[in-house]
C-alpha cells in the first residue's frame, strides 16, 4: 500500500507502508484460495444435504402410510456399502461411515423420532455402542438392566433395544442369553454392532496424584498389566459398572476440592463417561488387549429383511438321545451352512439340560438356511429362530 507525502522541493513522494501481508496478519494467497474453495464446497454440501433430507421426509411419509419400520437395517447396510465402495480417499472409510451414520440419525428424526433402550447407566459401553450406531439425533433411554431392555422393547415403550451378547475376551453375556430364553419368539434380533472396547483412565487430578481407581472388576482385570506397571501401589475399588465407577470418582474429587485437598480418585471407563460425569481424560487405550471387542445386538418387535450378507441366530434344545447335537450340526453342514458362533446356557428348569445358541451365515429366508432349519427341528425338542440380520462389517 502506498501513501503520498511531501518530499524535498514540495513534490509528492510515494512511501510504501506495510500492508497486512507484510505485517504477517493475512494468509498466504494459496491458503486463502484453498479456503475459499472449501467454503464454496460447504455451501454445495449443505444444499445437497437438505435436498437429501427433503427426500427422507417423503420416505418417512410413505413408511408411516404403509406401516414399514422407520429403521431398516438392510437399507442401512446397503447405503453404507454403496458409499464406502465409492470412496476413493483421502478420507478413510471409518470417517465416511461415521459421517453417514450421523446423517442417517438425522434422517430418523425427520421420519419419526426413535427411542433406543440400552443397558445403563449413561456412559456405559452399551451407551457408547448405541450412540455410535444410531447417532446423536435419537433419544436414548437408560433401562438399568438387560432384562429391562427386553421388557420395554416387548411392551413397545422403546422402539429398539441394544444389549451386549458376546465379548472377544470374556465370551457370551449370560444375562442376555438368559433374557432370550425367557422371551423366545417375542423379540427378534434386528441388527448387530461391534464395538472396540477402549478403556480410559478418567480423573480430575494429575496422573501422579491418583491414589484410588474405581471400576467394574472385569474392566480392572482387562487393564491389569497396565495398572500394575503404572500404578502398582494404588487402591483398586470394585464398582457395579464402569459408569458407577466414574460417578464415584467424580464425587470423591468434588469432596476433596471442597475441603482443600488434592483430588486422588480416578475411574477406568469409556471415553463417553468423562464429559457426562465431569472427569478429564488422563489416558486412552489402557486395556492390555487392544483387540478387545464387544458384540451387541439390536432387538426389535420386527424382523429384518435380507441384505445379501446376513447372519441368523438360533436357540434350540436337542432331543434327549445320544448324538442329538451332532445330528443338528451335521444337518446344517450338509446344507453348506457355515456356523460363526456356538454357546450354551443351562435351561434353568432341569439339571444338566442345556439350551444352545448358534449363529450361522445366511438369512432364514435363504433356501438353504430354510431347509437346514426345518430339518434341524426334527432333532430338537424346541428350536427358535431369534432373528436374521445384516452381518456387521466394521468395528466401531
Amino acid at each position: 500500500m502506498a501513501k503520498k507525502v511531501t518530499g524535498s522541493g514540495g513534490k509528492p513522494k510515494k512511501v510504501r507502508v506495510p500492508g497486512p501481508a507484510a505485517s504477517g496478519k493475512s494468509e498466504p494467497a494459496p491458503l486463502a484460495s484453498l479456503r475459499e474453495r472449501i467454503d464454496a464446497i460447504d455451501l454445495r454440501l449443505v444444499e445437497l444435504l437438505n435436498e437429501r433430507a427433503s427426500l427422507v421426509v417423503k420416505v418417512g411419509e410413505s413408511k408411516r402410510a404403509t406401516g414399514v419400520p422407520i429403521y431398516a437395517p438392510h437399507r442401512e447396510a446397503q447405503v453404507l456399502k454403496n458409499v464406502l465402495s465409492a470412496n476413493k480417499g483421502p478420507l478413510g472409510n471409518r470417517a465416511v461411515e461415521a459421517i453417514y451414520r450421523e446423517m442417517m440419525s438425522g434422517s430418523f428424526a425427520l421420519e419419526q423420532p426413535l427411542r433406543i433402550g440400552y443397558l445403563g447407566p449413561p456412559g456405559s459401553y452399551s451407551h457408547l455402542a448405541a450412540t455410535r450406531h444410531f447417532g446423536s439425533s435419537v433419544a436414548f433411554e437408560d433401562l438399568h438392566e438387560i432384562r429391562g431392555v427386553f421388557t420395554e422393547v416387548r411392551r413397545g415403550h422403546v422402539d429398539y433395544g441394544l444389549v451386549p451378547i458376546e465379548n472377544s475376551t470374556g465370551g457370551g453375556i449370560a444375562e442376555s442369553l438368559d433374557a432370550f430364553l425367557d422371551g423366545a419368539g417375542e423379540i427378534s434380533i434386528y441388527a448387530e454392532v461391534q464395538l472396540s472396547v477402549r478403556h480410559c483412565l478418567l480423573a480430575n487430578s494429575e496422573p501422579k496424584d491418583v491414589r484410588r481407581i474405581h471400576s467394574k472388576p472385569e474392566a480392572l482385570a482387562q487393564c491389569r498389566g497396565w495398572l500394575s506397571t503404572q500404578y502398582p501401589g494404588v487402591e483398586l475399588i470394585a464398582s457395579a459398572s464402569t459408569s458407577k465407577a466414574a460417578q464415584a470418582a467424580a464425587e470423591e474429587c468434588r469432596l476433596a476440592v471442597s475441603i482443600g485437598a488434592v483430588p486422588g480418585s480416578a475411574a477406568v471407563g469409556s471415553e463417553l463417561a468423562g464429559p457426562i460425569y465431569g472427569l478429564n481424560l488422563l489416558f486412552r487405550g489402557i486395556e492390555d488387549n487392544p483387540n478387545n471387542v464387544t458384540r451387541f445386538v439390536v432387538i426389535s418387535r420386527q424382523k429384518a429383511k435380507r441384505s445379501g450378507d446376513d447372519k441368523t441366530s438360533l436357540m434350540f434344545k436337542t432331543a434327549d438321545k445320544p448324538g442329538a447335537l451332532v445330528e443338528v450340526l451335521n444337518v446344517l453342514a450338509r446344507q453348506g451352512i457355515n456356523l460363526s458362533h456356538i454357546d450354551k446356557r443351562p435351561s434353568g428348569r432341569t439339571n444338566w439340560e442345556y439350551t444352545f445358541f448358534v449363529d450361522l451365515l445366511g438369512h432364514q429366508d435363504d433356501e438353504g438356511v430354510a431347509r437346514g432349519v426345518a430339518e434341524a427341528m426334527q432333532h430338537c425338542r424346541e428350536l427358535v429362530v431369534l432373528g436374521s440380520y445384516p452381518r456387521s462389517q466394521r468395528i466401531l
